[in-house]
């Protein structure tokens, strides 16, 4: 089999090939022709480069002719409010999956959002009516919609994976998870944050790539899902959590941020669709 990957490179994708480097599969890994970087060493990974911007004539056949293609690019985060997601990256993004299935891609696996769900509160079904409120999880879910309506004409497997939250090492240091290791790094006392009550779903990215690899292994047709854990959890658990089993010597300063306002208290993937 045969398993092409955009977005190789990403704090998601870097995961994603450790965990292909674990199964049988021949794997195309794509890389900006401008970003030149030391390139893992995985012995069944073959890379190309491939600007999205600038794709080439036919990107089924520069992709190899996979099987399935998992999708992870996605530039401009990890800023959600920026115009340039609907703007820039969405006909970026649709005119290159259209041409790849119009070229004859049997399956697509592809990363959506939790923000597609916009402010809704509680257990979120896959099913559920989508409200985005920021400029990312509109132009995710406009996507979708339109990689939907594309199947009518020329059919293929959809599979949207929407992602919740995550950590794990190599993560941005905008994140939660990073910037707590990196206050630790340097020594500090104290780590200022939010309130720590609202409830998220979170996974670690380990756990999301290897759900991402079965789903592109043995694709299905099942439209979006939710990749989540299913359980709430506060961020003043989690991060109470992440301190003890690191015995890290740092106390958590709560009330000392805003809580964010494009998002709920509470919200996190429905049980009943959390894939595992």
């Amino acid at each position: 089999m045969k398993v092409a990957v955009t977005g190789a490179r990403g704090f998601i994708g870097r995961h994603v090939l450790g965990e292909l480097a674990r199964r049988d599969v021949e794997v195309i890994a794509t890389e900006r022709p401008d970003v030149v970087r030391e390139r893992p060493a995985e012995a069944n990974v073959r890379w190309i480069a491939l600007d999205m911007a600038r794709p080439p004539e036919n990107p089924f056949v520069a992709l190899a002719n996979p099987d399935v293609l998992l999708h992870l690019a996605w530039n401009g985060l990890p800023n959600y409010r920026s115009l340039h997601h609907f703007e820039s990256e969405l006909p970026r993004q649709y005119g290159f999956l259209s041409n790849v299935i119009r070229g004859g891609l049997p399956a697509l696996v592809t990363a959506g959002t939790c923000f597609e769900y916009g402010r809704q509160s509680g257990a979120l079904a896959a099913n559920l009516e989508t409200r985005p409120t920021n400029p990312y999880g509109f132009a995710k879910d406009v996507l979708r919609k339109q990689l939907q309506y594309l199947k009518a004409v020329h059919p293929y497997k959809l599979t949207w994976a929407r992602l919740f939250y995550m950590y794990g090492d190599d993560q941005p240091a905008t994140s939660l998870f990073a910037a707590l290791k990196a206050a630790v790094a340097a020594g500090h006392s104290e780590f200022p944050m939010s309130g720590g009550e609202q409830l998220r779903d979170y996974l670690p990215v380990s756990e999301v790539a290897r759900r991402l690899v079965d789903l592109a292994i043995n694709p299905g047709d099942p439209g979006p899902i939710n990749l989540c854990s299913g359980q709430p959890v506060s961020v003043r658990r989690l991060v109470e959590g992440w301190i003890g089993q690191n015995g890290w010597k740092i106390q958590a300063k709560y009330g000392e941020l805003p809580y964010p306002d494009y998002e709920p208290m509470a919200f996190w993937g429905d049980s009943a669709d959390a894939r595992r």
